[in-house]
């Protein structure tokens, strides 16, 4: 009996952790025989989860149910998940504040001690920054994750960074999260083109639009993808540089959205920013204290060796 129990909480489990399952997989996992495998199955369908049959190779989902079915987590799974959600309290998601000190409580009821007593020192030890950005909907998020998700086209009503307002169609591909922003990547289809969208600025509209054909994304990489996106080429001027520090060391103080960092060596990397003013990409830099060249534009060139005159000057 208590064997039996254990290894229907297992079954839970795996079927928890992962959308599909073949019953040889199972089976495996589990050391017993797909029929025990079925049985096991057939029991949890008896106690009201709804574990669904795939098609094709014979296998096993745990489909959606009337309620919400409880979570089997280990140790470390359950202090991230108290972590996490202690984070969102602060987020950057509109409503998420309050609805995650209610998961938060509920969870910690059914804590072991042991548990308590760990996410206890992590939080007493942690001084969270209060988040001054935008912040994002959660109805929004979930409705550009499942159009990304069912690969159908996305209509919405856009603000751009210089104010103007319009109407855009895409197909979008993935939502990237900053840390204090959400961007979406997707496909323009108007402008035939790859573009980067502020999500708190979007508002989308409804029904979505037909189904498409997923492309081929714009980048391996679509977190650097992205920081290249927001913080060069939105702006008039594009600037490159070569510090002289790693890459690692210049992340330290140059957050994703203000420069994107490309390795070059162990010691130098290269920085590219944007700017509408070349005062500011001249500042951005030069008071991040690392010794740097700079090659483009021409623009900004020049106006740092006008600069550094007038400095030098000033200092005689």
């Amino acid at each position: 009996m208590w064997e039996t129990s254990a290894r229907l909480l297992r079954l839970l489990s795996l079927l928890q952790t992962r959308r599909d399952w073949s019953g040889a997989e199972l089976a495996e996992r589990l050391g017993i025989t797909p029929r025990t495998v079925r049985r096991d199955i057939e029991r949890l369908r008896g106690l009201g989860y709804p574990v669904d049959a795939t098609a094709g190779v014979a296998g096993y989902r745990l489909g959606p149910g009337a309620d919400l079915p409880p979570l089997l987590l280990d140790d470390d799974e359950a202090v991230a998940v108290a972590m996490g959600l202690r984070t969102a309290a602060g987020g950057s998601i509109t409503g998420v504040e309050e609805t995650s000190v209610r998961a938060l409580a509920k969870l910690e009821q059914v804590l072991p001690s042991r548990l308590r007593h760990r996410i206890n020192a992590l939080r007493s030890m942690t001084v969270p920054m209060a988040n001054a950005g935008p912040t994002v909907d959660p109805g929004v998020l979930t409705a550009i994750a499942a159009a990304c998700r069912d690969s159908v086209r996305l209509r919405f009503d856009y603000r751009a960074h210089d104010g103007t307002a319009g109407v855009r169609t895409t197909e979008p591909h993935r939502l990237v999260h900053s840390g204090r922003r959400w961007y979406l990547v997707g496909w323009d289809v108007d402008r035939e083109d790859w573009r980067t969208y502020r999500v708190d600025r979007l508002d989308p509209r409804t029904p979505t639009g037909p189904r498409f054909t997923p492309r081929t994304p714009p980048a391996e990489d679509l977190g650097g993808y992205t920081s290249r996106g927001i913080s060069t080429s939105a702006y008039r001027y594009q600037a490159r540089f070569t510090l002289h520090v790693s890459a690692e060391t210049a992340a330290e103080r140059i957050a994703p959205t203000t420069g994107a960092l490309e390795p070059i060596d162990e010691r130098s990397c290269t920085l590219r920013a944007g700017s509408d003013s070349l005062d500011e990409l001249a500042i951005h830099v030069t008071t991040k204290g690392f010794d740097f060249q700079v090659h483009e534009p021409p623009e900004l060139v020049e106006h740092i060796r006008t600069l550094a005159a007038r400095l030098s000057a000033a200092t005689d």
